[in-house]
């Protein structure tokens, strides 16, 4: 199928878009917001919802935004340097979209998100209902990191990480990422003028990860690496991701014209569930079990629960009902799940069959270490 074909078939099923706008995209080289990108952005938007689309901004530019205020020059360093600068720079990028998109007849609203929010499955269903509603009123929700009072333990990392969540949050038919640099290419266009635009990527293999790594941005935190760990976290999503330069005049329209422009990931082919979505890439894993083989090919081959027999060794302090990865004896993940058990408990009961669970811990002990409900596979092979 022609590169045309592929991108219109996606199209023609387009309802809910997210789109990631980075920090490059929204300062100018002064490190002023670009008043003229925000008019730009905002009326082909507009023009998407006028199309009956529904759509989530994920914005960055806070602390692009507040860096000068503070008097910097260069991006701000430590956390609580960060985080003013994110408490000024904020409401300077929420004025622009209100605004701008306020002459196209369309209203925002701000929702402002730490980890936390989305880690924990009632709150995660909670946001999920809000931005629901929010699609029903026809706002268009821009959602940024709460950067003015996030700190390490509760941080998604960066934008693009958050707009993938999102992606699986709303449930979304498509990803846009819209930054610097016009896409992935064969090279670092930088420094090599040869270089080619990859259009389409159909497998995120390890091959094009090294393609992206040591990009990086000077005004934001991502760079290409992280743009394609989005990109492969919603491919497994069964969700499509494209990768273009923000700053070309009608990006936006172009792509949705089925244009040839940045470069299009094309969605996995086994889909996970928004649930064992959540479990693999929203949480946090705090400890790390190691399995032998044959436990390894029941869970990835036969999609077996994780049994105490099939446990090696265990690393790590995790609770019950804790996220945990599940790593062969050659020391390579391949998936993750919530574990029945503490990690003293997982210790204890390790290697041993289920009638020897129950005599140790009890009846009332759980037949699985990791129920495959609970368990996402990562890696086939």
């Amino acid at each position: 199928m022609q590169r045309e074909q592929i991108r219109n078939k996606i199209f023609r099923k387009i309802k809910r878009v997210v789109i990631k706008i980075g920090s490059t995209v929204l300062t100018n080289d002064k490190g002023d917001l670009d008043l003229k990108i925000f008019v730009g952005l905002c009326e082909q938007i507009s023009r998407l919802k006028e199309r009956g689309m529904e759509i989530v901004i994920v914005s960055s530019g806070a602390i692009a935004a507040g860096t000068k205020q503070l008097g910097l020059s260069e991006r701000p360093k430590t956390i609580p340097q960060k985080q003013a600068a994110a408490a000024i720079g904020q409401t300077r990028l929420m004025w622009n979209y209100e605004r701008f998109f306020d002459k196209y007849q369309q209203k925002v609203a701000q929702v402002l998100l730490t980890h936390n929010d989305l880690s924990e499955r009632a709150r995660f269903l909670n946001a999920r209902n809000t931005l629901v509603t929010l699609f029903n009123y026809g706002i268009i929700p821009v959602i940024n990191e709460n950067d003015s009072v996030a700190v390490e333990e509760i941080r998604f990392g960066d934008n693009d990480n958050l707009s993938a969540l999102i992606t699986n949050l709303v449930e979304a038919d498509l990803l846009i990422i819209l930054s610097d640099i016009e896409g992935l290419f064969d090279a670092d266009p930088k420094e090599n003028k040869e270089a080619k635009l990859i259009p389409v990527v159909e497998n995120i293999d390890e091959g094009i990860e090294n393609l992206a790594a040591g990009t990086k941005s000077t005004v934001g935190i991502g760079g290409m690496v992280t743009k394609i760990q989005a990109a492969k976290k919603v491919a497994i999503f069964g969700v499509p991701t494209i990768i273009a330069h923000g700053k070309k005049g009608n990006i936006i329209d172009a792509i949705f014209r089925g244009e040839a422009v940045g470069t299009l990931f094309l969605p996995g082919k086994e889909k996970l569930t928004s649930r064992k979505h959540w479990i693999a890439f929203t949480l946090k894993p705090k400890g790390t079990i190691i399995v032998d083989k044959g436990a390894k090919d029941a869970i990835v081959l036969k999609g077996k629960s994780l049994l105490p027999s099939g446990l090696c060794s265990v690393k790590g302090s995790f609770s019950a009902g804790d996220l945990v990865k599940c790593v062969d004896e050659d020391g390579c993940e391949f998936a993750r799940g919530l574990v029945n058990y503490n990690s003293t408990e997982a210790f204890e009961i390790m290697g041993l069959k289920t009638h020897e669970v129950k005599k140790r811990l009890g009846t009332d002990a759980c037949d699985e270490l990791i129920h495959r409900d609970n368990l996402v596979v990562l890696r086939r092979t």
